[in-house]
């Protein structure tokens, strides 16, 4: 019954038409304050989430878990290599590469890049390169033919397309003293584009296993093997157990020397964004205070009314309370859905940003994404709404205890 009484009566004081309308002004800032800091933290969040989720469907669904490259040079005994590093339980697939630098050349243009020799079979066991490479091209990719699959960030910069050719620039070295020689100019043609929309589209090229092995005149043997694991976080600990347990010294090398930074980047971004929530909100709420306070001398002489009619200290902090948290509710809810709208089509707004602006904020030859992602987690929207209403309640206690106080003797006889 006291409950519901102070609800009645602190919505009331709450929609009066009759309110002080400095007080109106201040209640509509703090509100405003709390949806504007909800927006923009749900906004932010959603945006961690989705270069959270590129890295896992776009980068890790692509690049091996793990390497074994040889110290001494090429692998020759790469067959029984894979078979044991496979006969691992933490192991899911093995799969061997040829791995070269060389230099692109179409008429002017000249581009180093990173040359990946792959058996198509064995590399769809280990990476999902087939999703993003265009047609039919990785299923017929075989050796003798000079075919190459290129990333679409070479692939413009060199200014072709699939059915065009290039020269492809393989370097060569002597024998007994590792000396460069002049290198090796080879035809070949582009039979698809791998299309990642990321920084692995600039450096990488595709050649099938046998072709890459004859350009670099290493017979039979392979520069290394890659291997996918169960277990991605723990792909540092899988590689270094297979590695000792190994007949050759080979080199180890996992993803997460290489783009372990950017998941270590993305969660302390989300660690700052939850301190910045609490501050932003935390200010906005407490901006609750300063209306409030208004409010309980405005509304003084209600209050005295009510406190001669029987209204308990509780009744009367509880309408107080009320009356602030309908401006963090409003806020939150306001601020939700306005967060939750711009993150489910942030992509499509940044797009259109960048093409009115002329300019691309994130560029592919520098982040795994050229796009700003963004995905919608509703955990996040709930703690966020649920944080500002906890905000916007500790901001009712003071001024709620400071109604309770007043003496309605001292109220009235002033009025």
């Amino acid at each position: 019954m006291i409950s519901s009484l102070s609800l009645m009566i602190g919505r009331r004081f709450s929609r009066s038409k009759k309110r002080n309308k400095l007080v109106s002004f201040i209640s509509m800032s703090s509100t405003l304050g709390i949806a504007f800091g909800v927006a923009v933290i749900v906004i932010g969040l959603s945006a961690m989430n989705g270069f959270e989720r590129e890295l896992n469907n776009r980068v890790l669904s692509v690049i091996p878990h793990g390497e074994f490259e040889g110290v001494e040079g090429p692998v020759r005994e790469w067959p029984a290599m894979m078979k044991k590093i496979e006969s691992f339980p933490q192991v899911i697939a093995a799969a061997p590469y040829v791995r070269f630098t060389a230099l692109a050349e179409k008429g002017q243009q000249l581009k180093a890049i990173e040359v990946r020799g792959v058996e198509p079979e064995m590399e769809r066991h280990v990476s999902q390169l087939s999703r993003y490479i265009s047609g039919g091209a990785f299923a017929d990719f075989s050796p003798g033919k000079h075919q190459v699959i290129l990333g679409q960030g070479v692939a413009q910069r060199l200014g072709v397309g699939v059915g065009d050719s290039f020269t492809l620039m393989v370097p060569k070295m002597s024998g007994r003293s590792k000396s460069l020689k002049t290198p090796q100019r080879i035809r070949v043609q582009i039979v698809g584009v791998l299309t990642l929309h990321g920084q692995i589209d600039h450096n990488l090229a595709l050649l099938p296993l046998g072709d890459a092995q004859q350009y670099t005149g290493i017979g039979t043997s392979v520069t290394g093997v890659s291997v996918k694991v169960h277990d991605v976080f723990r792909a540092e600990q899988t590689v270094r157990q297979v590695g000792n347990q190994l007949d050759q010294y080979v080199y180890l090398r996992s993803w997460q020397r290489q783009y372990g930074y950017l998941y270590r980047d993305i969660q302390l971004v989300r660690t700052i964004l939850y301190l910045v929530m609490v501050l932003v909100i935390g200010v906005a709420s407490f901006n609750i205070v300063s209306t409030l306070m208004m409010a309980v001398k405005d509304r003084a002489a209600e209050i005295a009314i009510l406190r001669t009619m029987g209204a308990s200290d509780q009744l009367v902090r509880r309408i107080f309370m009320w009356q602030g948290i309908f401006s963090g509710v409003l806020g939150s809810l306001c601020g939700s859905v306005i967060g939750v709208l711009i993150a489910m089509n942030l992509t499509g707004l940044i797009k259109v940003l960048e093409s009115v602006l002329g300019h691309q904020f994130l560029s592919g030859d520098i982040y795994f994404v050229d796009f700003l992602p963004s995905q919608v987690e509703f955990r996040d929207v709930a703690l966020v709404s649920v944080t500002a209403i906890v905000l916007s309640l500790a901001a009712t206690f003071y001024p709620a205890i400071k109604a309770s106080r007043l003496n309605p003797a001292v109220v009235l006889s002033s009025r």
